[in-house]
C-alpha cells in the first residue's frame, strides 16, 4: 500500500495555528482529568494497602474489627501480648506498641474558624520500631507531660493550612489548649502521614480514657506466625481481644472505599467522553474543509486507507502533545496534594503507571477523535470531493 509521507501530516498541523493550540489545550484538559482520577484512585489504594510481607498484627477489642477508633482494649493487654514468644525483639526491646486512636478537633493558633477533625495517635517509643514506614524528618519525638506533638507530612492538607503554619515551634490548639510542634515525620503512601502523634499518656488525658484502642506487634517469622496471635486472643477471654493481620485490616478498609474509587473512575470516564464528543465536532469542522484535498489525494493514487492513516496521524500528534503537557502539569501540580476522607487524608500519586494511563488516554483520544470525521469524508465520491 502506498502511504503518504509522515511529514505530510506534521506540515498540515501548521495550517491553522489557532485551531492547533485549541486542539492541544482541549486534549490536555481531558487527559489531565484522567490523570487526576487515576492519581486519586492510586493514592487512596496505596494508603490503604501494605506489602504482603508485613508482619504486624493488630489486637483490637472484640466486635471492633472495622474501626480502630471504636475499639477499647485494657491496658493489661499490652503486657499480655508482650509475652508472645514470636514477637520480634531487638537489643532486648520487644516490638509491642500500645496505642490510642482518637479524632480530635484541631486548629492552628492563627485560625479563627472551628477546628477540623484530625486523627491523633498516642504512642510510646516502641511505635517507631513497629511502624517502620515512619521516618522522623525534623525535630524530635514528643516528651510525655510536656504538651508536645509531632505532625505528619499531610497534616497541613488535612487542616487546610500552609505548611509554614506547622513549622517546628508553632502551636496547635486542642480543646483550646496549646500544644507545641516539636517534630515532623513522613510515612509516604500510608494513612499515618496525615496523623498527629503525641505521647500515649497525654492523649489518654485529652481523650479522658484509661484504656487503649489497640496493641500493634511485629512478629518474627523465624519464631512463629499469625496463628500464635489468634491462639492468644482466643485463650484470654477476659481481655476480649481480636487479632487481625495489619494487611487484612487495611485491606478491609480498601474494600469498603472501593465504591468511591469506582465512582471517581465513572465520573472521569463520562467527562472524558464529553471531551471526545466535543473533539469530534472540532475534527468534523476541520476535515470538512479538506474534502477537496481528500479527492485530490485519491486522484494522485493514494488509497483511502493511506489517507485515513495520515489524518489519524495528525490527530494523534495533537492529542499526544496535549497528553505530554497534561503529564508535566499533573506531576508538578497534582503529585502529593492531600485529599481528605473520613480516616484522615491521603496524597495524590502521579507516578509512572498514572502517567502511562494519561499518555494512553491521549493516544486513544486522538484515534477515536479522528476516525469518524475521516471516514465521513471518505464516503464522498471522488468527483464530488473535487467539487467540494
Amino acid at each position: 500500500m502506498r502511504l503518504l509521507p509522515f511529514d505530510y501530516a506534521t506540515r498540515n498541523l501548521g495550517r491553522s495555528p489557532g485551531r492547533l493550540v485549541l486542539a492541544v489545550l482541549g486534549s490536555a484538559l481531558v487527559v489531565l482529568l484522567v490523570i487526576a482520577s487515576a492519581a486519586f484512585v492510586r493514592g487512596m489504594g496505596s494508603s490503604l494497602s501494605l506489602p504482603e510481607e508485613n508482619s504486624n498484627v493488630i489486637f483490637l477489642g472484640a466486635g471492633s474489627e472495622e474501626s480502630v477508633e471504636r475499639s477499647e482494649v485494657s491496658t493489661r493487654a499490652a503486657e499480655v501480648v508482650a509475652t508472645l514468644p514470636s514477637v520480634r525483639t531487638r537489643l532486648g526491646e520487644r516490638y509491642v506498641s500500645p496505642e490510642v486512636h482518637i479524632a480530635l478537633a484541631i486548629r492552628t493558633e492563627e485560625s479563627q474558624v472551628e477546628g477540623r477533625l484530625t486523627p491523633v495517635r498516642g504512642v510510646r517509643p516502641t511505635a517507631y520500631l513497629v511502624h517502620s514506614q515512619v521516618h522522623i524528618v525534623g525535630g524530635r519525638t514528643p516528651t510525655p507531660g510536656a504538651d508536645e506533638l509531632m505532625v505528619g507530612g499531610l497534616v497541613g492538607g488535612q487542616l487546610g493550612v500552609d505548611a509554614s503554619r506547622l513549622a517546628l515551634g508553632k502551636t496547635l490548639l486542642i480543646d483550646g489548649r496549646p500544644w507545641s510542634i516539636v517534630g515532623h515525620f513522613r510515612a509516604p503512601h500510608t494513612v499515618m502521614d496525615a496523623e498527629i502523634w503525641m505521647a500515649l499518656t497525654d492523649l489518654q488525658v485529652v481523650g479522658q480514657r484509661d484504656d487503649l484502642s489497640c496493641v500493634v506487634v511485629t512478629l518474627d517469622p523465624a519464631l512463629g506466625d499469625f496463628t500464635d496471635a489468634e491462639v492468644l486472643a482466643a485463650q484470654r477471654l477476659d481481655l476480649e481481644l481480636t487479632a487481625m493481620r495489619e494487611v487484612d485490616y487495611y485491606g478491609a478498609l480498601a474494600r469498603f472505599y472501593a465504591p468511591i474509587r469506582a465512582m471517581v473512575l465513572v465520573t472521569a470516564s463520562l467527562i472524558a467522553l464529553g471531551g471526545i464528543l466535543g473533539g469530534l465536532n472540532t475534527m468534523v469542522a476541520a476535515f470538512a474543509a479538506r474534502v477537496r484535498e481528500v479527492g485530490t489525494l485519491q486522484v494522485l493514487g493514494y488509497p483511502r486507507r493511506a489517507i485515513i492513516l495520515s489524518f489519524v496521524q495528525e490527530s494523534v500528534i495533537v492529542a499526544a502533545t496535549g497528553a505530554l503537557i497534561a503529564g508535566v502539569v499533573g506531576k508538578l501540580l497534582l503529585d502529593g496534594i492531600a485529599v481528605r476522607f473520613s480516616m484522615g487524608a491521603f496524597g495524590l500519586v502521579v507516578d509512572a503507571p498514572v502517567l502511562a494511563i494519561g499518555i494512553a488516554a491521549g493516544i486513544i483520544l486522538g484515534i477515536v477523535g479522528a476516525l469518524p470525521p475521516t471516514l465521513r469524508c471518505m464516503k464522498l465520491p471522488v468527483g464530488q470531493a473535487l467539487r467540494g
